[in-house]
């Protein structure tokens, strides 16, 4: 068995890999996509994109500050409309939410209060369903698999005549697993038919499977199918709150008469030129790959078994109580995701920057191998 301080000496393998400097970034790189030094405790704990606001959509925010004196409403009809364009349904199907996370509570309320049932997989994102129930409504829990990924075909067989909502959160954190495609398509189809299906795209922008169908496909065809997307991930912008849900015009007319927080102009705005900003979407994705690849080599390093991500972050077995490992890398000066029941022993970690994944990785290397 190595030694930390062998590992560290090391020049090949997993030492060249994570102890070679990061690629090197332009000083227009810097400019646009990295304005900001380390923080004392690194947050690698929410899946968070710190890279952006890119400075593409900083300046279009600040050029916005004179429409503040203004009610978001007309300001969201334009986004919408770009939204509708790029995704290819009518306006009348995008709904402007205060973060997705608004969009997944108010269907969750619109829909399943007062008795309605939710089918969703667990662990998962729990915005629509703890929110629900607060309101009313059940919640069916179907365990993810020994893969970690939703058990769809359990999933469909619970479906009743109290199903109001089955919740997709695809690609799933946090274990950062996808549904097949044939798989999913044929899901949606059948159960759409029964129940209304949501399909939580927040990480989709990570995919890259070749091809991989949006749900998205499933709206244009009338479905009983809602969409939602958020600005918050490979945008950077989680602080600005917003996000959309997408879906057929008779079922987004329902949603939007719960809509509570909207948005608000300055993040209208910064959506407009974000959608615009390609260069730091492709950087972000690309950055993104780049961090996965160095905590895949400590992992397998350190002989820590992983779910193959397909989102911002990785699931990955820490053999450790994460209420113990959490605690002990916040002395390393990196925060960790939370604890996710009943999967104790297991840890979400976010990419983060390269420069914040060499500070994990030395923290996690410390703790391991002490």
């Amino acid at each position: 068995m190595h030694t930390r301080r062998d590992w560290l000496r090391s020049s090949l393998g997993i030492g060249g890999l994570l102890l070679a400097p990061p690629s090197i970034l332009s000083a227009q790189e810097k400019n646009d996509f990295q304005p900001r030094s380390l923080d004392p405790v690194i947050r690698l704990s929410s899946n968070e994109n710190p890279y952006g606001p890119s400075n593409r959509v900083q300046e279009r925010i600040k050029s916005s500050f004179i429409h503040g004196c203004r009610y978001p409403y007309a300001y969201s009809d334009n986004l919408a409309e770009q939204l509708a364009i790029k995704h290819g349904v009518s306006p009348e199907s995008i709904i402007i939410t205060g973060g997705s996370t608004e969009g997944l509570r108010i269907t969750g309320l619109t829909f399943a209060s007062n008795g309605g049932e939710i089918i969703s997989g667990q662990p998962t994102f729990l915005a629509m369903m703890t929110y629900a129930e607060q309101w009313g409504a059940s919640i069916n829990w179907v365990p993810v698999g020994a893969d970690k990924g939703y058990d769809v075909d359990e999933m469909e067989k619970r479906i009743s005549s109290k199903t109001k909502l089955i919740f997709l959160c695809n690609p799933n954190n946090p274990t950062g697993t996808l549904v097949p495609a044939k798989k999913l398509i044929d899901f949606c189809d059948s159960a759409s038919k029964k129940a209304i299906v949501f399909s939580d795209e927040a990480y989709y922008d990570f995919i890259e499977t070749p091809n991989y169908p949006s749900m998205i496909e499933s709206v244009k065809r009338g479905d009983n199918v809602i969409v939602s997307k958020t600005f918050s991930k490979v945008y950077g912008m989680a602080g600005l709150r917003i996000g959309y849900l997408i879906a057929k015009p008779e079922i987004a007319a329902k949603i939007r008469k719960n809509v509570v927080a909207m948005s608000n102009v300055l993040a209208v705005e910064a959506a407009k030129e974000a959608l615009l900003d390609d260069a730091f979407y492709q950087f972000s994705l690309a950055k993104n790959r780049e961090a996965k690849k160095r905590i895949y080599k400590l992992l397998d390093y350190l002989n820590l078994k992983y779910v193959e991500s397909h989102t911002n972050f990785i699931f990955f077995h820490a053999k450790k109580d994460i209420r113990e490992l959490g605690p002990a890398m916040l002395t390393k000066g990196v925060r960790i995701g939370r604890p996710f029941p009943p999967f104790y022993d297991w840890c979400r970690v976010s990419t983060g920057t390269l420069e914040e994944v060499d500070v994990f990785i030395k923290g996690m290397l410390e703790i391991y191998e002490s």
